[in-house]
């Protein structure tokens, strides 16, 4: 199964007041697993960036100038997605910035059916705070280097909190247990001599033990194993 965990960036809070994406991040996974696979821009919203944004990712108006708008990159990031569930934290913010842009350009919006928000799961699991800062905190996902809000830098702590999050970590290890004790069996069975070790009980001892075997009568257990010897 593949998913997609995507983060974004933005002049402000509210797409529907003129605030515009200006950058977006998102990691592969498949099988609940990281791939490697990444998509990555940073995006020109064609206005200022407002001194409150600006102080939560560090992305400037004249850093994001020369950069590509976002019909510029809207096909490329629409083939990496997909049609991909998108794992997203607080999914109704990203994807009302996302849609917004792609109504511009008079492209379907992204189904919401698609949306897995890790918000509202962590909010089911773990009643209380629940930023991305929190969880990676309360799952042990090491995120120093997130001194400012980045796209790709968050979508990736997300993907390890996801896998955290969903109990999908225990599972693999459960399943490499699994998986190694069967190999340990497998290699047990390789390891079978090919031919039984000679005996070591001399003809001596087994007419000794005949012997005693006679004296506990006919109906003795000890007879059956005789005979089947």
């Amino acid at each position: 199964m593949r998913e997609i965990v995507l983060d974004t960036e933005t002049t402000g809070l509210f797409p529907e007041q003129g605030d515009r994406l200006v950058e977006i991040g998102c990691v592969e996974l498949l099988n609940r697993f990281p791939t490697g696979q990444t998509f990555h821009c940073f995006i020109n919203p064609e206005r200022d960036v407002p001194a409150e944004a600006f102080a939560v990712h560090g992305l400037s108006t004249e850093f994001l100038a020369d950069k590509q708008t976002f019909p510029g990159v809207a096909d490329a990031f629409l083939d990496f997605i997909g049609e991909a569930p998108l794992v997203i934290h607080n999914a109704a913010f990203d994807i009302g910035f996302i849609n917004a842009e792609l109504g511009r350009l008079s492209r379907p919006p992204v189904e919401r059916h698609r949306l897995i928000d890790t918000l509202l799961l962590a909010r089911r699991k773990h009643p209380g705070k629940n930023s991305l800062d929190d969880l990676c905190a309360r799952y042990g996902v090491d995120n120093a280097r997130r001194t400012k809000h980045g796209a790709l830098l968050d979508a990736e702590l997300l993907a390890e909190v996801y896998i955290e999050l969903i109990g999908a970590r225990q599972a693999q290890l459960v399943l490499g247990e699994t998986r190694a004790a069967a190999a340990g069996q497998a290699e047990m069975v390789r390891r079978q001599r090919p031919q039984a070790l000679a005996s070591r009980v001399s003809d001596a001892e087994r007419a000794a033990h005949a012997g005693f075997v006679a004296t506990l009568g006919d109906k003795t257990i000890w007879k059956d194993y005789g005979e089947a010897g």
